[in-house]
């Protein structure tokens, strides 16, 4: 009896339990992923490139010595600033002041014997106009005073010559810069023959930064400049930058000095030299340097941080948000890094939302929430073109 109406109460209940349950309202779709987006706003961005470049004095003057002798002194001190004229070294002048009292003694000399030979040319005048000498006697006088004469000029000349050679026993700075060490001491012999220098002095301020461009990034450059995507900066214009060794860059800005007027067959390059300030001489002759050039002016680009930008095997990508709020991938032309950012030169529309964070939630076709990028303040592109 009691079997029979658990059976029969079981019957009645399952179908109503069936009924609780298909009653229950489906759950509700997730929201849409959001994802960072800033806005692409196009501005004039600089075309900057880097080049190795060496570093060299704009004037070095090579002191030698110009007569020969024993250095008795050097009077300056090496590594310093000397002005034009300012003495370097002695040489002994002892053998000079010789020379120059024997070159004194022979002028005199040749001084009295034109003296007396002019007198005697003088009485054969008179007496061959008298018809007392032969003319060829007054002809030989006369030729041997012009003879003596000559001859007090070249005295007087080895005389000037000797004063000169006594004058280089003070060897002197040819120019105004840094003396560098010096290649004799004191005690050594030189001579004009010599093929070390006594030392060198170099202008440092400004200095020379020697590099070379390759021709075809010239090339690109001219025809960007013809699309009217590029405005090339005048070679007067175009801005100079040292990047020191330690990566950090040179306070004093420099210009563009020289531009060869060939290409190098070997490189394919051509050589140019920048000048550059140097007042607290910290740029070095022989330093390697890194020379960065403000070539151009690049038109109509964006800036986008490095997380906005993906690549595949076909080159690089973005995803933009679209009016539908759903996601779109647009291929991108990009151009130079800077800093933080990627310059994009083509692909984007003015006014596009780009998907820089929530990335790995974006899918092309899908539906998103665009909400503004608070990027790093690394990025200049975050800071400027945040989507409101």
């Amino acid at each position: 009896m009691s079997t029979r109406l658990l059976s029969r109460g079981a019957g009645v209940l399952l179908p109503v339990l069936l009924l609780a349950a298909c009653s229950h309202p489906a759950p509700p779709a997730p929201p849409p992923p959001e994802v960072g987006v800033v806005k692409a706003i196009p501005t004039s961005v600089p075309v900057t490139r880097d080049y190795p470049g060496r570093l060299a004095a704009t004037l070095v003057a090579q002191v030698r010595a110009r007569v020969e002798g024993i250095v008795l002194k050097r009077v300056y001190k090496e590594g310093t600033n000397v002005k034009a004229g300012d003495v370097l070294f002695r040489i002994d002048p002892a053998p000079l002041e010789a020379s120059l009292r024997q070159a004194q003694g022979q002028l005199a000399q040749a001084e009295a014997t034109a003296h007396n030979a002019q007198l005697n040319a003088t009485r054969s005048q008179e007496l061959g106009a008298k018809g007392v000498l032969a003319k060829q006697d007054v002809d030989n006088a006369v030729a041997a005073a012009a003879a003596d004469k000559a001859a007090v000029k070249a005295a007087r000349a080895n005389v000037e010559n000797a004063q000169i050679n006594l004058g280089y026993a003070t060897v002197t700075a040819p120019i105004s810069g840094r003396a560098g060490v010096a290649n004799v001491t004191q005690g050594a012999l030189v001579s004009p023959t010599d093929t070390n220098p006594l030392t060198t002095v170099q202008v440092i301020d400004p200095i020379y930064a020697n590099f070379s461009e390759p021709m075809a990034e010239v090339e690109r450059l001219r025809k960007a400049e013809k699309a009217g995507n590029v405005k090339l900066a005048a070679p007067d214009k175009v801005q100079v930058e040292i990047v020191l060794p330690d990566g950090s860059v040179y306070a004093h800005m420099g210009t563009l000095d020289f531009t060869d007027l060939a290409v190098d067959p070997s490189t394919g390059a051509v050589d140019l030299r920048a000048i550059v300030p140097n007042p607290d001489h910290t740029l070095l002759p022989g330093m390697y340097v890194k020379i960065r050039l403000t070539l151009a002016t690049l038109h109509h680009a964006f800036l986008l941080p490095q997380s906005a930008i993906q690549r595949d095997n076909d080159g690089a990508y973005v995803y933009v948000v679209g009016a539908d709020d759903k996601i779109v991938e647009k291929r991108v032309e990009l151009g130079d890094q800077q800093g933080a950012d990627w310059i994009v030169q083509n692909g984007l529309a003015d006014g596009a939302r780009v998907v820089v964070s929530g990335i790995q939630k974006a899918q092309a076709g899908e539906k998103v929430k665009p909400v503004p990028f608070n990027g790093s303040a690394g990025s200049a592109a975050a800071a400027a073109t945040a989507a409101d």
